[in-house]
C-alpha cells in the first residue's frame, strides 16, 4: 500500500526522498502543475544545507548565492556582523522543483495538478499554510493581523555588488523587511507589516513601498533604478507564527513543515525546520513509531528556538523594541550571531534526526 504525502514542497518532497530510499512505496500529491513562487525569505541556513546534502542536493550546484554577513538597518542606523555559518540565497521556485524531481529519482511517484481536499488516506500532511478539513490546525491564539509581501528585483550593478554576500533585515514601525540576493542576480525583498500600518500607508503594496522608501534612505538607495521582476507581489495574511502542533492520543496524521510548526521569518530558519520535520518524521515512521510520538519529539526540538524567535519578532516589530535591538547590537554586534545560533534547531536534535 502506497504511503500518501499531501504536498510536494520542501517537507513533503524531502520525506518522499527518505521513504523511497528506504524502499517504501510513496506517492506525493502536489496541487501545482509546475514550478511556482512561494512567499519565503529564501535563506538556507547551515542546518537546511546539511539536510539537503544528505538527500543528495547541494545549494551551490543549484546556483545559490553565498551569504555570510547580516546587516540590521533602522532609519539611518546600520549594523553589520558576520554570520556564524555560510548561508545561501536560493528561490523556492528552483529549490522545490529540484527536490521534487529528486524525490522522483529516488523512486517516489509524483502526481501533479491534483488537489487534496481531506486527509482520508493521507499519512503525511505537508500542505504548508493551507489547512484541510477536517484537519485544521488548532491554534493556541488566533494569528496576528499581519500581511506579508514578496517581490523580486533586478538591482543596479552597483547595488548588486553592495548587497552581495549579505542578508539585510530592515526594521520599520509596524513591521520589518528582508533583502538578499538569490540565484541569477535577483534580489528577494520580503516585507511583513501589521494590517493597521498597511492601512495607514494606503493599503496597497505600492503605497507601502513608497512610504518605506521615504523612511529608509538605505532601502531607497538599494532600489534606485531597480526593476521589479514580477507583475505583482506575492501576498499572504494571518500567518500563525509561534504555532507548534499539540499531539493528541491516537492521532495518525504526521504533520510536516508549517503544518507542524511555524517560526517567525525574522529567524531565517523556516526552511531548516521544514527539513528537520521531514527527517524526524521519516525516521520515526520507519521505526514504527506513532504520529503522536513524532509530534512530541518535534515539539521538544523546536519549541525552544521558536519561543526565542518569537521574542525577537515581538521586539523587532515596533518601538521601543527596535531601538533596544539597535542599541544593544551597536554596542555588541556579536549579539546578532548569538541570536542566530539560539533560534536554530539544536545540534543534538539534528544528529538524532
Amino acid at each position: 500500500m502506497s504511503i500518501v504525502i499531501a504536498g510536494g514542497g520542501l517537507a513533503g518532497a524531502a520525506t518522499a526522498c527518505l521513504l523511497a530510499r528506504a524502499g517504501r512505496d510513496v506517492t506525493v500529491i502536489e496541487r501545482s502543475t509546475g514550478p511556482h513562487h512561494k512567499i519565503c525569505g529564501e535563506f538556507l541556513s547551515i542546518e537546511a544545507q546539511n539536510y539537503l546534502s544528505q538527500l543528495g542536493l547541494e545549494p551551490a550546484s543549484l546556483g545559490g548565492h553565498t551569504i555570510d554577513r547580516l546587516r540590521i538597518v533602522r532609519g539611518e542606523t546600520s549594523i553589520l556582523t558576520k554570520l556564524p555559518f555560510r548561508g545561501f540565497g536560493l528561490t523556492r521556485y528552483r529549490l522545490d522543483e529540484a527536490l521534487l524531481a529528486h524525490a522522483a529519482t529516488c523512486g517516489a511517484t509524483i502526481r501533479r495538478g491534483e488537489t487534496v481536499t481531506d486527509v482520508e488516506g493521507v499519512t503525511f500532511l505537508a500542505t504548508g499554510k493551507h489547512d484541510l478539513r477536517p484537519s485544521r490546525r488548532e491554534l493556541v491564539e488566533p494569528p496576528e493581523e499581519l500581511v506579508g509581501f514578496k517581490m523580486y528585483f533586478k538591482l543596479s550593478a552597483a547595488q548588486q555588488a553592495a548587497l552581495a554576500g549579505t542578508v539585510e533585515v530592515i526594521l520599520f514601525e509596524g513591521g520589518y523587511g528582508g533583502l538578499q540576493m538569490v540565484e541569477d542576480n535577483q534580489a528577494n525583498l520580503c516585507l511583513l507589516v501589521h494590517r493597521a500600518r498597511l492601512a495607514e500607508a494606503g493599503g496597497t503594496w505600492h503605497a507601502l513601498l513608497s512610504k518605506l522608501l521615504e523612511a529608509s534612505s538605505h532601502l531607497k538607495i538599494r532600489l534606485t533604478d531597480a526593476q521589479p521582476l514580477l507583475d505583482r507581489p506575492l501576498t499572504i495574511a494571518r500567518v500563525p507564527y509561534g504555532h507548534v502542533h499539540r499531539p493528541k492520543a491516537g492521532e495518525t496524521l504526521f504533520r510536516l513543515g508549517d503544518q507542524a510548526c511555524v517560526i517567525p521569518s525574522f529567524s531565517g530558519d523556516g526552511m531548516a525546520l521544514s527539513m528537520h520535520s521531514a527527517a524526524l518524521a521519516s525516521r520515526l515512521y520507519l521505526e514504527g513509531r506513532s504520529a503522536e510520538h513524532y509530534h512530541r519529539a518535534l515539539a521538544r526540538d523546536v519549541s525552544g528556538p521558536i519561543n526565542r524567535a518569537m521574542l525577537l519578532y515581538r521586539l523587532g516589530g515596533k518601538d521601543p523594541g527596535q531601538s533596544w535591538i539597535l542599541r544593544a547590537t551597536s554596542l555588541l554586534p556579536s549579539l546578532l550571531r548569538v541570536a542566530a545560533r539560539y533560534t536554530r534547531v539544536p545540534h543534538h536534535a539534528l544528529l538524532s534526526a
